[in-house]
């Protein structure tokens, strides 16, 4: 697996090995071994499938406060999407910075989403799943995020008419987020 280090420290791109032929394809999607190669000790506890029937959907900006933060391995296996990461880390340099990626079930991409960064997607075709692992369990009283167009962040979502959650469209903007990382 190639890992490739994103703009925004502790974030990375992940690109698998695909070993395909006539038959279709092979890839390890996870190998503990290699992260502990990268200096991350992480233990993985749930994993996660969302399905979007619609492309234009949008999820987030989400995260988890401390101590239940939660480090992502983000990855699509059926569609499409735009990935984002922004980071909330009060003390860091790139603080209020944003990234995105596009992940596909052709491009086989993953995107390592660390603690102290909220995370949100926007789907790009119809029935795009996504599956994810996470190192902390889901918290409902943790469970936060930052309003998906804070015209702060300036995020370039892919979505004329984005589909949203009622949570989603309720969460506040940066700068009134409730937040913990140092």
């Amino acid at each position: 697996m190639n890992w490739t280090p994103l703009a925004l420290e502790g974030a990375y791109l992940l690109e698998p090995a695909v070993h395909g032929d006539s038959r279709g394809f092979f890839m390890e999607s996870f190998k503990e071994s290699e992260m502990e190669e990268q200096g991350l000790s992480l233990r993985f506890v749930q994993d996660n499938h969302s399905l979007s029937a619609e492309p234009g959907v949008i999820r987030g900006l989400h995260y988890q406060l401390n101590p239940k933060a939660q480090t992502k391995i983000v990855r699509v296996v059926s569609g499409a999407i735009y990935d984002v990461v922004v980071d909330i880390r009060s003390s860091s340099p790139t603080f209020g910075q944003w990234i995105g990626v596009i992940l596909s079930e052709y491009n086989h991409r993953q995107l390592l989403v660390p603690r102290g960064f909220a995370h949100g997607l926007c789907t790009l075709v119809p029935n795009t799943q996504v599956l994810y692992k996470v190192d902390e369990y889901y918290s409902p009283e943790h469970d936060r995020g930052i309003l998906w167009n804070d015209p702060a962040l300036g995020i370039d979502w892919p979505a004329a008419n984005p589909i949203l959650s009622d949570k989603d469209r309720r969460h506040p903007l940066l700068k009134d987020a409730e937040l913990n990382f140092g």
